[in-house]
């Protein structure tokens, strides 16, 4: 008699990924509690704890980390075979679940979420926006949104757009007190809105003209971590930004906002859809490759 059914194994191992219930859960879309009893009766059958539970902490036990080793290349088998057996469905059914950072899902929601959600009506999207990078295929995720550059090794990659191109903007009113720059090295002279990566890192402007590349480490009082705050300040006057072109161009085309340095400031490798190599890719994510390729932007 099989003493663990595949929803229990799916919810053991994504615990493990976690390291806790709480996010555990939210991925396989039930409570925490209802989790931890599927865990906790499990556990009962086979007569094995498999986690160490503390109030702060939920990690394997030794017998856990055991039985995850094992069980690991079954369920990678069984996932593979369910995959080959959706390719042959008519109609892509299920979710799709996506990480990438809050911009690029921005981005690519009207032209292809939305347009992808039209086309299959039988199909649910999931998109989870975080700045720094994630596992996907550890956090049960189908497929990630990056720039190219950010793309870990190893992952098949379709081009979403071929480039992307930054802006250094600011309101009218900004200029209209304070001047305009003419060159990077005036900037050092104004307020500038700065941007803290994930890392937490300060991110230095990129410059590029005539072959000439450099960063610099812009002055400003106002550090912001997400770019909709940073362009909603900017708008109010609060400094000169370095933003996405496609973030602006509303702006830049109403005259909210005002560009300048456009000839130091050249475009870098565009966003692109990755996810792990496999011999059978389900059809709901084929589906949407499909619709990256038909209309696909530059």
């Amino acid at each position: 008699m099989m003493r663990g059914t595949l929803a229990e194994l799916e919810a053991v191992m994504t615990v493990a990924a976690h390291g806790g219930f709480r996010a555990a859960a939210r991925e396989l879309g039930i409570s925490s509690s209802a989790l931890s009893q599927q865990i906790g009766a499990l556990e009962s059958r086979i007569g094995v704890r498999l986690f160490n539970r503390t109030t702060r902490s939920v990690a394997l036990s030794s017998a856990g980390e055991q039985f995850v080793a094992e069980i690991t290349p079954a369920l990678a088998a069984i996932r593979n075979a369910l995959d080959l057996a959706d390719e042959h469905r008519a109609e892509p059914t299920g979710i799709l679940r996506i990480n990438t950072s809050l911009g690029a899902a921005r981005m690519v929601l009207s032209p292809l979420v939305l347009e992808y959600l039209r086309r299959h009506p039988k199909m649910s999207v999931e998109i989870v926006t975080e700045g720094a990078l994630v596992d996907i295929n550890a956090q049960g995720f189908d497929a990630g949104i990056r720039i190219l550059e950010a793309v870990p090794p190893d992952m098949i990659v379709a081009p979403i757009s071929r480039f992307v191109r930054p802006a250094i903007v600011a309101s009218p009113d900004y200029f209209a007190a304070h001047g305009q720059p003419r060159v990077p090295a005036d900037l050092q002279n104004h307020e500038c809105i700065r941007g803290r990566m994930a890392s937490g890192e300060i991110y230095h402007w990129e410059f590029e003209r005539r072959g000439e590349t450099f960063t610099m480490n812009v002055p400003g009082r106002l550090v912001l971590d997400e770019s909709d705050i940073m362009l909603h300040a900017t708008r109010a006057g609060a400094g000169i930004a370095y933003l996405n072109e496609w973030q602006v161009a509303e702006d830049l085309a109403s005259g909210r906002l005002v560009r300048i340095l456009s000839e130091w400031t050249s475009p870098y490798p565009g966003l692109c859809l990755y996810y792990p190599g496999r011999r059978h890719i389900p059809a709901k994510l084929r589906a949407f490759v499909d619709l990256i390729k038909e209309i696909r932007w530059d």
